[in-house]
């Protein structure tokens, strides 16, 4: 049985954008790091059910890279994203459009099964860094 882990922010931003940068290669390899060191040189996305994803991470002075990669379970547009990493693990990313003082903002949920390999509590930071980062990318383009 697999510890699940949960993460969420308030971007803000319509739905319909958050939604394209969170699914476009182009816009994914601008926000898709857990820190200023990494980048996300490489990103190819099918964002269809049974489509798959690769987004290749590497560190930006060359000393590590991996490929982030999976396997679309369900995708409802503007609502939902499921998805089976390669090594098994479940990830669903929720999109909700909400209000905030008048203005629209979309609340984005994260649950991911944890991997056995790194303490939780760094595992949950690596993700709620990138999710940071989609953020803050997304709001600087409002």
């Amino acid at each position: 049985m697999r510890i699940t882990l949960n993460i969420d922010t308030v971007i803000n931003a319509p739905i319909d954008q958050v939604w394209h940068h969170w699914t476009s290669p182009s816009s994914i390899t601008q926000w898709n790091n857990a820190s200023d060191d990494w980048h996300c040189p490489l990103a190819e996305n099918n964002l269809e059910e049974g489509g798959s994803f690769t987004y290749t991470m590497s560190a930006k002075d060359g000393s590590n890279s991996f490929n982030f990669q999976g396997i679309y379970d369900e995708v409802i547009i503007y609502k939902s994203i499921r998805y089976t990493l390669n090594d098994g693990r479940k990830v669903h990313i929720k999109f909700d459009a909400t209000m905030t003082d008048g203005k629209d903002t979309t609340t984005i949920t994260e649950e991911f099964e944890a991997e056995n390999i790194n303490p939780l509590e760094m595992q949950e930071q690596g993700w709620k860094m990138i999710l940071d980062n989609f953020k803050k990318h997304v709001e600087s383009l409002q």
